[in-house]
């Protein structure tokens, strides 16, 4: 039995009180409250849910992330384990269980839904509606992930529909993913039973989803950033959000989690205790999760914070047991075999020229905006060298390459706006959803040394100037490393400093902006190693306008 005192947070009565939790085994056995708060005492509150995570996109095994949240927190996250599926199938989740097995934190994993995402790209995998039922039945599995062919829900896809069935005949919480999906089109994508979305980028999209029905789940990640557009509509609506990262760079996760969330949240004017169950109460009652809400008889999964404005974490306990402490964790670290689907051979310069005859022509071009997955296009007469379009640097219009990881085929080739960079090139093997190989870079040479320091290794992410050149291996599916946290967010820290130092990038966070060029779900105008795509009209386009 263990006593552990402080100010004890009531998140169901919206009380403060100084009192006491007595730990029995891995339970609240009971809480005493012993009087009055003491503002000059530490706060006991429950720990924070990452409502919506690919733990694949911190570049971190499972347990290496989950070791690290909890230093911030975080007691547990939903996963979806989407990005494994595509390079490994249902062997990719089966490895995700296992090694999350190795650290305390609590992963509710999803079972993929669109492995492949399109049709359009090459995956290592395919997960069809027979497979989504073979992990939806394993104890592990607790929610059929992001439905992404919002298309195939509106039209009613047979093998779409298959998968929503199997979900609610299990009786499985059904994620969403239905960006910028507004009107009919939604009210037909959520009443099929789908019942969050993390995808709203505008206040406006996210309260008429809202008055829908749907969890709205606030996303604050390495590239995707909406926290300030969504932020406003807690004030009335927090019952019904939730906080989240969806993909977050092993330098983030360092820095800090969804207690950073929580007080920025203050700051913008949400009330303390809806902010509270936005990080914790909401999560746990939408999914089911087994994850303790500072209640007798719950799991003793709780935390201990400084105060309650800056949501400093002092202490983290899962199931009785204290396993992070004033900014480190008291934990073993885990050993994480290495698993991975990677087949192709290095590419020459040829291999990425593009010919044009026609030099009053125009090519379509990708448009990144900073902070948001969504991309723009335009139309631009290219630069030429003889009859080869060649990356602009004046204008900002580079090179982009995605190459097949997983066989022998061409890669394919365009154009994009707004990286910024003046030399060089980078490139990597997190290339949502199919993760083949995406690079970008203002040559031919730098861009094919920076995709070959990856055929080389495997996956990884790299970097290529004149001068020097340098790579963070993934041996892990070519989307994690098998290292500690600090090492790989060191590693990452220096390889996106080179990104943004050495070859100019203006991006935020440049590889994670990269990694969703290839993401075909998401308007407007994508690359995959079939071609150009148009992720409106849901279809190829010509390079050449």
């Amino acid at each position: 039995m263990e006593v552990i005192q402080g100010n004890i947070v009531n998140i169901f009565d919206d009380s403060i009180h100084w009192g006491e939790i007595i730990v029995e085994g891995k339970r609240i056995f009971t809480i005493k409250i012993l009087g009055e708060e003491k503002p000059d005492d530490s706060y006991l509150l429950p720990g924070f849910v990452d409502a919506h995570v690919h733990i694949e996109s911190s570049m971190l095994t499972p347990a290496v992330f989950g070791n690290m949240a909890l230093v911030h927190g975080t007691v547990a996250s939903v996963s979806d384990p989407h990005e494994i599926a595509n390079v490994l199938g249902e062997k990719g989740v089966e490895y995700m269980i296992e090694d999350a097995n190795q650290s305390p934190f609590k992963v509710c994993f999803g079972a993929p839904s669109c492995v492949p995402a399109t049709g359009f790209e090459t995956a290592g995998a395919t997960i069809d509606s027979r497979g989504v039922e073979r992990l939806l039945r394993k104890p592990e599995i607790g929610y059929l992930a992001e439905m992404m062919n919002f298309p195939g829900v509106i039209y009613k896809e047979e093998e779409v529909m298959a998968k929503l069935a199997i979900a609610k005949s299990l009786g499985k919480v059904i994620d969403g993913h239905a960006p910028g999906l507004r009107g009919a089109d939604a009210e037909t994508y959520f009443s099929a039973g789908i019942s969050t979305d993390h995808e709203c980028f505008s206040f406006a999209e996210a309260e008429e989803k809202l008055k829908l029905g749907v969890k709205v789940l606030i996303r604050e990640g390495s590239a995707a950033k909406n926290f300030e557009a969504l932020i406003p509509l807690a004030k009335n609506w927090a019952h019904q959000m939730m906080f989240c990262s969806d993909d977050k760079h092993p330098d983030d996760l360092i820095k800090g989690h969804i207690n950073v969330l929580v007080a920025r949240a203050l700051e913008a004017g949400v009330a303390l205790f809806d902010a509270l169950r936005m990080a914790s109460l909401n999560p746990v009652k939408h999914y089911g999760l087994e994850v303790g809400l500072l209640q007798e008889g719950d799991p003793a999964d709780f935390i201990r914070v400084k105060n309650l404005q800056e949501f400093q974490v002092l202490e983290t306990y899962v199931e009785g047991k204290l396993v992070a402490k004033e900014g480190r964790s008291l934990l073993a670290a885990p050993r994480s075999k290495v698993v991975n689907n990677f087949n192709t051979r290095e590419l020459t310069t040829e291999a990425v020229q593009v010919q044009m005859d026609d030099r009053l022509g125009k090519v379509r071009v990708i448009k990144v905006n900073d902070g948001q997955l969504m991309t723009d296009s335009f139309e631009i007469s290219p630069r030429m060298s003889g009859n080869t379009l060649v990356s602009d640097t004046d204008q900002d219009i580079l090179k982009l390459v995605v190459y097949n990881r997983y066989q022998d085929e061409e890669p394919a080739v365009g154009f994009i706006h707004g990286f910024g960079m003046k030399e060089g090139a980078i490139a990597s093997s997190v290339a949502h959803d199919s993760h083949n190989i995406i690079a970008v870079g203002v040559n031919d040479v730098d861009i094919v040394e920076a995709i070959n320091l990856i055929v080389r290794e495997k996956g990884g992410v790299s970097a290529v100037s004149a001068e020097k050149m340098g790579v963070l291996p993934l041996p892990v599916a070519g989307l994690m490393s098998d290292k500690d946290a600090h090492t790989v967010a060191k590693d990452y820290e220096q390889i996106d400093a080179f990104a943004k130092l050495e070859l100019g990038s203006k991006l935020i966070s440049p590889y994670m902006s990269l990694s969703f060029m290839a993401l075909l779900v998401i308007p407007a105008l994508k690359l995959s190693d079939k071609g150009l795509f148009d992720g409106n009209s849901f279809k190829f386009v010509d390079l050449k306008v």
